[in-house]
């Protein structure tokens, strides 16, 4: 896959064959909502991938439309909130990420801090049911890692589980596996004092290359 950062930075594309990922940002936001509202009821409680972003207290008061509405406005902003990958123009996949100072993960006393080198963290990965086992984790944790290179981030974090090839369970799948963030080039930093599905989380992470002169991408993550 190849990319190149557009005027402006969040216009990033990331295309390869029938596979496209974009930044979410407000224009978009209709597309996320596939992948992020709840299925039976779109007023009904859901995470909409806010809960790492908000402080504790204003996390737990958003309730119902009010949390699709926090994250509209994360849409809106000058950072995307994330990705979308669309499989020949259909939205099938998202990855949540951001500036790790402005997540959860930067007090976490669970999650090591190594730096403050303005490290990006990715924390969620989700592939809609029809699309996976398709490739679409790599291409959103390439995508993923490429746009955070284009908004200046030097490293991309994250804090998957070690399970060694074990079964994930669906709902805690969110987080990736070691593995998966091997294959896409990250390094095993350190392990974390943070559990998910029964298996340790570890912290990994990929040192990110600058755009040269002539536009021409530098590679982030060995395919």
């Amino acid at each position: 896959m190849s990319g190149k950062a557009m005027t402006g930075g969040a216009a990033y594309d990331l295309t390869s064959g029938e596979v496209s990922v974009f930044p979410a940002t407000a224009e978009r936001f209709d597309d996320l909502a596939v992948l992020l509202a709840p299925k039976t009821n779109p007023d009904g409680d859901t995470c909409w991938c806010i809960t790492y972003r908000l402080p504790a207290a204003e996390n737990q008061t958003l309730r119902g439309c009010a949390r699709r509405e926090r994250m509209r406005e994360f849409t809106q902003g000058a950072t995307a909130p994330g990705v979308l990958a669309y499989v020949s123009g259909q939205v099938a996949g998202w990855a949540a990420l951001g500036p790790k100072t402005e997540l959860v993960y930067n007090r976490s006393r669970g999650i090591p801090h190594l730096d403050d080198a303005g490290v990006w963290s990715l924390y969620c990965l989700k592939v809609r049911p029809g699309f996976r086992q398709r490739g679409l984790t790599a291409a959103l944790i390439e995508g993923a890692a490429e746009y955070a290179r284009s908004q200046g981030a030097p490293a991309i974090e994250a804090y998957p589980t070690d399970n060694r090839g074990a079964k994930v369970d669906q709902t805690m799948a969110y987080v990736g596996t070691r593995d998966m963030f091997e294959r896409a080039g990250f390094q095993l930093i350190a392990p974390t004092e943070r559990v998910s599905g029964g298996f340790p989380r570890m912290l990994m992470r990929c040192e990110l290359r600058g755009t040269s002169d002539s536009g021409e991408q530098s590679p982030v993550a060995a395919s």
